[in-house]
């Protein structure tokens, strides 16, 4: 099993966009990125912690490969949205791909470089590619929101 960990906005959406995908073993969510020990969804969404709602992705690569994750994350959300996901505002809706690697390091900036040269966005693409860090699962009911629903989507 490996680890992946991406934020980019509501983390019930952004789960969304893994947890169906074979291969994907678990998603968690969950906060990282910010200074505050021992976060609740209150806290974070304060915007005074500097977490980052995100999904923790366990995997299997051989059936699935971090390449493929990051593929799924840009066509996932908006990475040209500066501390935001439509109707979210804040950093902690910000667009991260938190590393655990210099592998994924590597493969995240240029996936990152590619979409740029691409031109598929006419604003740059403000994604941060950064270390990842102490990463605080969230609440229980947080977990799986969207589908205990029977939701693929948020309402908006």
């Amino acid at each position: 099993m490996e680890k992946a960990t991406f934020a980019a906005g509501c983390f019930w959406q952004v789960e969304e966009i893994f947890r169906p995908l074979k291969g994907v073993k678990e998603t968690i969510v969950g906060y990282t990125g910010g200074d505050f020990p021992n976060p609740t969804y209150e806290n974070v969404c304060s915007g005074k912690t500097g977490h980052a709602e995100a999904v923790e992705v366990m995997y299997d690569s051989a059936e699935i490969s971090y390449e493929e994750l990051i593929r799924a994350f840009w066509e996932g959300h908006d990475p040209t949205q500066l501390n935001r996901q439509g109707q979210d505002v804040g950093a902690q809706y910000r667009s991260a791909i938190f590393y655990y690697t210099p592998e994924q390091k590597k493969l995240a900036e240029e996936a990152k470089n590619n979409l740029a040269k691409s031109r598929k966005y006419k604003s740059p693409i403000v994604t941060e590619i950064v270390p990842a860090c102490e990463f605080w699962k969230a609440e229980d009911c947080h977990q799986k929101y969207l589908a205990k629903r029977g939701l693929s989507t948020c309402p908006i």
